[in-house]
């Protein structure tokens, strides 16, 4: 399983945990893996995560079709504003999603990378990742499939200071950035905070 979407659902105001149960209920029924649903908590508010794994694009299009043609889909409309379902695929070293107890602090960081940067940062990455890893563990690296050429990786963390203390620590050692690797992302980057939901499978 090596394809992965994030559907990004922006909510009404404290909409996150009104839309919930029509959430879980709806990737239920569907097709895929359910690996996370997070709600953030720091950067764009009211907006939910859910991280989903599918083993072959098909599956993953035909999953995507049933939201776009659907009359709720995620099955909360009534407490959405917008949503925007990405795709992507891991960076090829790394091993499929596991799920469990890894945060409870995620971190859900895009980069968008220069227009044939792709490959270049998926190489600077398989050298630096399992240095880094020493610091704190990697959910998953993965460069999109649509859209504009990016990368998104999510990073887990017991607490906001575990994350300050292995990004401070992690750059101090010269582990982290990978080395070269800046070179070929633009200065468009985001990062946000985002907690898991009661259902979601990685905690």
């Amino acid at each position: 399983m090596t394809y992965y979407e994030i559907a990004t659902l922006d909510t009404v105001i404290f909409g996150a945990g009104k839309a919930a149960a029509g959430i879980e209920a709806w990737v239920g029924a569907g097709r895929g893996r359910l690996l996370g649903a997070f709600g953030t908590d720091i950067g764009t508010l009211n907006r939910v995560f859910i991280l989903r794994g599918f083993d072959s694009l098909t599956e993953m299009y035909e999953e995507r079709e049933r939201a776009l043609r659907s009359d709720d889909p995620f099955g909360c409309t009534e407490h959405l504003v917008k949503l925007n379902m990405e795709s992507y695929r891991a960076f090829d070293f790394l091993p499929p999603v596991e799920v469990g107890v890894q945060g409870p602090v995620y971190e859900f960081r895009t980069y968008k990378t220069r227009i044939n940067g792709i490959m270049p940062t998926m190489g600077k990455w398989a050298d630096a990742v399992p240095p880094r890893e020493a610091y704190s563990k990697l959910t998953v690296a993965m460069y999109g499939l649509d859209g504009e050429p990016r990368v998104t990786q999510i990073w887990p963390y017991a607490s906001l200071a575990a994350r300050s203390e292995a990004r401070a620590k992690s750059v101090a050692d010269g582990k982290w950035p990978p080395k070269g690797g800046p070179d070929w992302l633009s200065p468009d980057m985001t990062s946000q905070i985002a907690m898991p939901l009661a259902f979601s499978p990685l905690k």
